[in-house]
């Protein structure tokens, strides 16, 4: 079961404030654009007493270059691929009010079930995120997730995420 449900017109987005404009500003004035030109999908984790968004994240296809995975990853892909499929989990926030009280874990877990469900349908290597920050960085890294060579980015290989959702 998932916590989480695809952002609508009908979610109060103004009021949401995690403490960061770059989140902020995306969640007020981009996410209901990339979602109708399905360039990302949003899914906000919500308040049931008022409505109000307690975090969100959002996923989009992605690919990383063959270069950018670690070697010891590489020696398993066939050599006829110069990218590899990933699911780009793009942006994860907490509203303020609700910080510290363990969401940012559940809204992780929740994405990260979703790309593993999808994985079953489309090929996706690895789950991708692209750190705003050192505190974002630390929060991946406590979950497993691997710096990527050359690149800010950082990836958890499907098949780590499959162990966590095993039927």
């Amino acid at each position: 079961m998932q916590i989480t449900e695809s952002l609508n017109s009908a979610h109060n987005r103004k009021k949401f404030c995690c403490g960061k404009p770059m989140l902020d500003n995306y969640l007020h004035r981009q996410a209901s654009q990339d979602v109708k030109r399905k360039l990302s999908v949003c899914f906000v984790f919500l308040d049931k007493s008022d409505s109000l968004i307690k975090g969100y994240y959002t996923l989009s296809n992605n690919s990383i270059p063959l270069e950018f995975v670690p070697d010891s990853f590489i020696k398993k892909l066939p050599k006829s691929y110069t990218s590899i499929p990933t699911i780009l989990l793009g942006r994860l926030a907490i509203d303020i009010n609700y910080q510290g009280q363990g969401i940012g874990k559940l809204l992780l877990i929740d994405a990260l079930k979703r790309c593993y469900l999808l994985s079953k349908s489309i090929g996706s290597f690895a789950v991708i995120v692209d750190p705003l920050d050192t505190e974002a960085e630390t929060f991946y890294s406590k979950y497993g997730f691997i710096k990527l060579p050359d690149s800010g980015k950082m990836f958890l290989p499907m098949k780590t995420i499959s162990l966590l959702f095993k039927e």
